[in-house]
C-alpha cells in the first residue's frame, strides 16, 4: 500500500512537470500543486483510456492511467487551468 502511493506521488510529479514543460507560458504553482497535477492527470488518463479503449470494466470508469496516460491527462488539466486562471485575471483587468 505505502509502495502504491508512493508510486503515484512520483508518477504524478513526473507527469505534471512534462505538462508544465509542454504548455506554454508561465503556471504558478509550487511542487505540490504539481504533483496534484500528474495525479489529476493521471485520472483524466484512466477515464479518458477507459472511454476509448474500453478498458477493464472491473476496475470501473475511474482508474490510474500510465505514465503516458498521466502525461497526457496532466497536459489536457493543466491547459484547462490555465485557460480558467487567464480568463479570470482579464476579467479582473
Amino acid at each position: 500500500m505505502l509502495w502504491t502511493i508512493l508510486g503515484l506521488i512520483l508518477i504524478g510529479l513526473i507527469a505534471g512537470l512534462i505538462a508544465r514543460a509542454v504548455i506554454p507560458g508561465k503556471q504558478s504553482m509550487g511542487i505540490l500543486l504539481t504533483i496534484v497535477l500528474g495525479i489529476v492527470g493521471s485520472f483524466v488518463g484512466g477515464f479518458l483510456g477507459y472511454l476509448l479503449f474500453g478498458a477493464d470494466p472491473n476496475g470501473g470508469f475511474l482508474q490510474a492511467a500510465g505514465i503516458i496516460g498521466s502525461i497526457l491527462g496532466a497536459i489536457i488539466v493543466l491547459g484547462i487551468y490555465v485557460m480558467v486562471t487567464r480568463r479570470r485575471s482579464v476579467t479582473r483587468s
